[in-house]
Formats: structure tokens, C-alpha cells, sequence
């Protein structure tokens, strides 16, 4: 059951676009702090903090202290599991294809 409450977590926590381009700032850079993640927002820093708080409740960020200051790090785990489960058990094969696909046409002259 603590799975499907996990999984539940991730789920709510993609489906908004904010928390889903805070996730991309991170990819980009990881480490930041959350006056670097308000940086270029049309957030406030209130509205970036709570956007964290549910990424790091569905675990797809971690925090690291260090003095005064908190860095936030992306942590894709949640993310692979749920692929696993829901990409891998019913289209790997398919998936898989269209991805060599792809590379070899991206490939291609």
C-alpha cells in the first residue's frame, strides 16, 4: 500500500506544469538553492517553496543542508519505478523500438 501512496505522490506532484519546470531547472543544474530556483520565475519565493515541499514529499527532490543554506537535488528513482511499472510491464518491447528507431533516423545522412 505504501507503493500506491508513493506512486499517488509522484503522480499529483508531475501533473502541475511549475513543479514539472522546477524538476527541468534541476536536471539542468542540480544543487541549487531556492533563491537560485526563484531566479526567472513569475513565482514567488512562497509559491517555489511550496512547489518544493510537494516534489520532496513524492521524493523526486532531496534537500541537503549545510549551514544556513538548503540545495535542492533532483532525484529521479520515483520516476524510473513508475516507468518500470507502467512503461516496462505493458510496451518495453514497442518503447524500445520507436526508440532505435529514432536514434537511426536521427542518425541517418
Amino acid at each position: 500500500m505504501d507503493d500506491v501512496r508513493n506512486e499517488d505522490a509522484v503522480f499529483r506532484a508531475l501533473a502541475d506544469g511549475s513543479r514539472r519546470h522546477l524538476l527541468d531547472a534541476l536536471h539542468r543544474r542540480n544543487g541549487q538553492t531556492l533563491i537560485e530556483l526563484c531566479e526567472g520565475l513569475a513565482m514567488s519565493r512562497q509559491a517555489v517553496s511550496k512547489h518544493l515541499a510537494i516534489l520532496e514529499e513524492a521524493r523526486l527532490v532531496l534537500t541537503l543542508r549545510k549551514g544556513r543554506e538548503k540545495r535542492h537535488f533532483l532525484n529521479p528513482a520515483p520516476i524510473a519505478d513508475i516507468a518500470g511499472r507502467w512503461i516496462g510491464k505493458y510496451e518495453a518491447i514497442r518503447v524500445r523500438a520507436l526508440a532505435d528507431m529514432k536514434k537511426e533516423l536521427e542518425e541517418s545522412p
